[in-house]
């Protein structure tokens, strides 16, 4: 049962340990993992799971639209984008619907990948 905590641990020292760009990229990936949880609870017509995993991906583009720096003429798309993705998500939790949640999660992927991206050329 020490193999549970191991995890646990290792993985609070990896978020404690990562840099802010690593820290979005987790993120990122988080947003897409919960996304695919909330698809095959959709189609397994799981309603709470699906409801509970939507909320996680809701909570964490909240995030990402409530630590933009506005000063960054940038930040006015990522904006729009993440408040487009924010109003999918409501359409999809209401409706428990597959499709918008993969456009959503294709969506994310893009900007992880991107992200991923502009993480390479910081370190170049």
């Amino acid at each position: 049962m020490a193999l549970p905590n191991a995890y646990g641990q290792y993985n609070n020292s990896k978020i404690l340990t990562a840099s802010p760009a690593e820290l979005t990229l987790m993120l990122y990936e988080g947003a897409i993992k919960f996304c695919n949880i909330a698809i095959v609870a959709v189609e397994n017509k799981e309603i709470e799971r699906a409801h509970i995993h939507i909320q996680k991906v809701e909570r964490i583009i909240d995030y990402f639209r409530q630590t933009l720096d506005m000063s960054y003429p940038v930040a006015e798309h990522f904006e729009r984008v993440y408040s487009y993705l924010s109003q999918r998500l409501v359409e999809a939790n209401v409706k428990k619907d597959k499709e918008i949640l993969e456009e959503v999660n294709m969506h994310l992927r893009s900007m992880r990948d991107t992200w991923k991206e502009v993480m390479k050329k910081g370190k170049d």
